[in-house]
C-alpha cells in the first residue's frame, strides 16, 4: 500500500545503517569505500528498505574512526571522493532509495582547521569557537567533568595557556555550539551536503552540543549496584551536557531543512534523561524529525516490560515527537548475542527480534549484517581498534566486534568482503552466514527480513498507526497496531518454554509465522502476526 501523499516518506520508515570501513571494498586495501557501497546498493535496496544511514566518511585522522571530522565537506581518501560519492547518492536515488548521512556538531577532531587557528592565540577570528577556560589557581582543571572514554574532560595547551573541554578523546575538542558563529558555520555544513542531494541526517550525540557557561561542577551520581568502569560513571551529568538552549539550535536546522522539502533529521540522544531529552527535541513541527536512545542497544535482556516501557514513552498525542529504534548500530554489541535465551538457538532469537523490530511505532534502524544474523566477534586485545575499548581494557566491551567486515560471498577470500586482509577480522561465523548463501534461501533471515519489511510498507497500521492493548505476561509479549481501518495483534515469546496463546488468537487471520507459531502456541522465540481488523 502506498504512503498517504500528505504523509513523509521518513515516517515509519525502514533505515538502513552502513558503516562504510566494513561494508564493501573495491579497492583491495581491506578498508571499505563509497564505491563499494554504490556496487552493493542493489542488495541494499532488495531488502526494501526506504533509505540509507551513511556513517562518517569525512576526511579524519580516524582517531574514532570518523568521529573526529577534520573537514565537514570532504571525502577521506580511504573512502574515496566527491564524485564517488556523488555518485552514490545518484545510484541509490535511481533505485528509490534515500540517502541519510552522520553530522557531528558537538565536537571536531583537533585536526580540523576551525582548532588550529582557535588555539593559536586568545584573540583571533576564531579564539571562542572551542570551548576553552583558565586553570584554577592551582592549575588543575576549570571543573570536575570528565571524559565518557575516560579522564577528565579538560587537555592543557600550552600554547594558549588554557585548558579546553572534550567530551570525549582529547582529539576531539568540544566546539562552542552557543556561539552564534560556530552555529553559522554548522549550518552551512547541512546546507552543502542538502545542495548535494543529500535527504537526512542523523544528528550524533547533539545533547553532548552545548554546555554551562557557568562551569559548575558536576555533582556525584547517587549510589548504584551498577558496576562503574569509568570516572565519567561517578557523576550527574548535568553541567558539561544538555544545555536548555540545545532546542533553539535545533530549530535553527529544522528551518533550514524545510527549505528542502522531505527532507529529515534524526537525533542520537543516550545519558540518563535520554527520554526527556528526545521528546523535547522533537516536540511541535520547528524541532527535529525524530530520535533515538539506546534502550535497546545497551540492554543485557530482551523482556516485554522494557519493550512495553521504550514504547510508551511516545505517545500518539499531538505536538509529540516521533521516535525511531535500533537493536544494533556500530557503537553496540551485537544484539543477538547480547539476548541470547538459554535453549533458544541463536537462528530462531535473531528472526523473532527482526519480526519484533519490524512491528515497532516509529521508524525502525537496521545496522549492516542484523538483515544475516551477524553475532559479536570477540576480538583479540592484540587487534583491538577502538579507542574506548582501549582506555577502558577488559570492562569495556570492545565495539569492534560489532564493526567486523560483511561477510558477501562464503567460499571467496575474506568472505567476499575485499581481497587484502581487513582492518578487522571477519568472525569465525561469518562465512557461513554471507549473503551468496542466504540470497534464495526461503528459510533464511535474510529472506525473513524482506518479506518482513515488504509487509511492513504494505501496512498502514504497521507504518504509522498506534499501539494498543499491550500483554505482558511472563515471557508473553503482545500488542496491537491500529490504523487506518487496520488492526493487527503482534505476539511473541522472549523465553524458552512454549505459550498457549489460543484465547488471544480467536477470530484472527495469520499474517506472519516464524519459527513455527501458530495461533495455539508460541514456541520459544516464536513470534505471530494476526489481521484482526474486525475488530476495529
Amino acid at each position: 500500500m502506498p504512503v498517504a501523499a500528505d504523509t513523509p516518506w521518513w515516517k515509519g520508515a525502514a533505515i538502513y545503517q552502513i558503516y562504510p570501513r566494513s561494508f564493501a571494498d573495491s579497492n583491495g586495501d581491506g578498508i571499505g569505500d563509497l564505491a563499494g557501497i554504490t556496487a552493493r546498493l542493489d542488495y541494499v535496496a532488495g531488502l526494501g528498505v526506504d533509505a540509507i544511514w551513511l556513517s562518517p566518511f569525512y576526511p579524519s585522522p580516524m582517531d574514532d574512526f570518523g568521529y573526529d571530522i577534520a573537514d565537514y565537506c570532504g571525502v577521506d581518501p580511504i573512502f574515496g571522493d566527491l564524485a564517488d560519492f556523488d555518485a552514490l547518492v545518484a545510484r541509490a536515488h535511481g533505485l528509490g532509495l534515500k540517502v541519510t548521512t552522520d553530522l557531528v556538531f558537538a565536537h571536531t577532531s583537533d585536526q580540523h582547521a576551525w582548532f588550529a587557528e582557535s588555539r593559536a592565540s586568545r584573540h583571533n577570528d576564531k579564539a571562542d569557537w572551542y570551548v576553552w577556560a583558565d586553570a584554577k589557581a592551582d592549575g588543575s582543571p576549570p571543573t570536575n567533568w570528565q571524559s565518557v572514554f575516560g579522564g577528565p574532560a579538560w587537555t592543557w595547551d600550552a600554547r594558549r595557556g588554557q585548558y579546553f573541554m572534550h567530551n570525549f578523546l582529547t582529539s576531539q575538542p568540544q566546539l562552542n555550539v552557543h556561539n552564534r558563529a560556530v552555529q553559522d558555520a554548522l549550518l552551512a555544513v547541512v546546507r552543502f551536503w542538502l545542495d548535494r542531494g543529500v535527504d537526512g541526517f542523523r544528528i550524533d550525540a547533539i545533547n553532548f552540543s552545548m554546555h554551562d557557561p557557568e562551569l559548575r561542577d558536576n555533582p556525584p551520581a547517587p549510589p548504584s549496584n551498577k558496576v562503574r568502569t569509568r570516572p565519567f560513571d561517578f557523576q550527574q551529568k548535568i553541567h558539561n551536557q544538555s544545555h536548555p538552549d540545545i532546542p533553539l539550535f535545533l530549530e535553527r536546522i529544522r528551518a533550514l531543512m524545510d527549505d528542502y522539502p522531505g527532507s529529515f533529521t534524526v537525533a542520537e540522544v543516550g545519558g540518563d534523561e535520554a527520554e526527556r531529552e528526545m521528546k523535547s527535541f522533537t516536540a511541535g513541527e520547528r524541532r527535529l524529525n525524530s530520535a533515538y536512545g539506546f534502550n535497546f542497544l545497551y540492554a543485557d535482556r530482551l523482556t516485554p516490560k522494557l519493550v512495553r516501557e521504550a514504547a510508551e514513552q511516545w505517545s500518539d498525542a499531538p505536538g509529540v515527537g516521533w521516535p525511531s529504534w535500533a537493536f544494533e548500530n556500530h557503537d553496540a554489541p551485537r544484539a543477538v548475542s547480547r539476548w541470547a535465551v538459554e535453549g533458544v538457538a541463536a537462528a530462531a532469537s535473531a528472526r523473532m527480534k527482526m519480526a519484533l523490530l519490524c512491528a515497532l511505532r516509529g521508524n525502525i534502524i537496521l545496522y549492516n549484517g542484523e538483515e544475516l544474523g551477524l553475532d559479536q566477534v570477540d576480538i583479540p586485545f592484540e587487534l583491538v581498534k577502538d579507542p574506548e575499548a582501549l582506555k577502558n581494557w577488559p570492562l569495556t566491551l570492545s565495539r569492534d566486534g560489532a564493526r567486523t567486515p560483511l561477510p558477501w560471498v562464503a567460499e571467496a577470500v575474506n568472505a567476499g568482503f575485499s581481497d587484502a586482509d581487513p582492518w578487522l577480522p571477519l568472525g569465525d561465523s561469518h562465512a557461513a552466514l554471507a549473503v551468496d548463501r542466504q540470497q534464495d534461501d526461503p528459510d533464511s533471515l535474510l529472506e525473513l527480513t524482506r518479506h518482513l519489511l515488504a509487509l511492513r510498507a504494505a501496512s498502514p497500521a504497521l507504518r504509522r498507526g498506534a499501539n494498543d492493548r499491550w500483554i505482558v505476561e511472563g515471557d508473553l509479549l503482545g500488542f496491537d497496531r491500529v490504523g487506518e481501518g487496520q488492526r493487527l495483534r503482534c505476539l511473541y515469546n522472549l523465553g524458552a518454554a512454549a505459550i498457549d496463546i489460543s484465547r488471544r488468537t480467536a477470530g484472527g487471520t495469520p499474517l506472519l509465522q516464524v519459527n513455527g507459531a501458530d495461533t495455539k502456541s508460541l514456541p520459544p522465540a516464536g513470534a505471530l502476526w494476526l489481521d484482526i481488523s474486525g475488530d476495529e
